[in-house]
């Protein structure tokens, strides 16, 4: 007996794993410079933050964003059933994560404001999907 073919995935649904492999890529990358110095960031941007250097926003940026977008990438990839809800969760911790880095340290650079528009998109595509599982559920 062979294995059911799954259908190929809609190309929203590429394009929203797409974007979420691109930002965990990004975010893996802006943690390991910060938290290892790679990164020529100044250090007044963190005055008036509560951290001292860059390793602990590095590690959230590298745990919190890319772990967590890597992790929703995979459900997607995979087509679990938690894939719409996850991608949901992630595009939200994005669109927090660049709102709390503007509202401390500031507008610093067009990453911001692209960043949080990748946020919105991974939000947007995850919608449909999200909704898909729980008009399912409902059933």
């Amino acid at each position: 007996m062979t294995p059911a073919k799954r259908p190929p995935l809609s190309a929203s649904t590429r394009l929203l794993l797409a974007l979420e492999l691109f930002v965990a890529f990004w975010a893996f990358a802006g943690g390991i410079g910060m938290m290892g110095g790679g990164l020529d960031l100044p250090s007044d941007w963190l005055d008036g933050t509560p951290f001292s250097s860059y390793f602990f926003p590095g590690l959230i940026l590298f745990v919190v964003v890319g772990g967590s977008m890597l992790a929703a990438s995979l459900a997607v990839w995979s087509r679990h059933r938690f894939a719409g809800p996850a991608s949901l969760a992630v595009g939200s911790i994005l669109l927090i994560w660049i709102t709390v880095q503007v509202a401390l340290i500031g507008y610093q650079s067009w990453m911001q404001p692209t960043f949080f528009a990748f946020g919105l998109a991974i939000v947007v595509l995850a919608v449909p999907i999200a909704a898909g599982v729980l008009l399912r559920r409902g059933r």
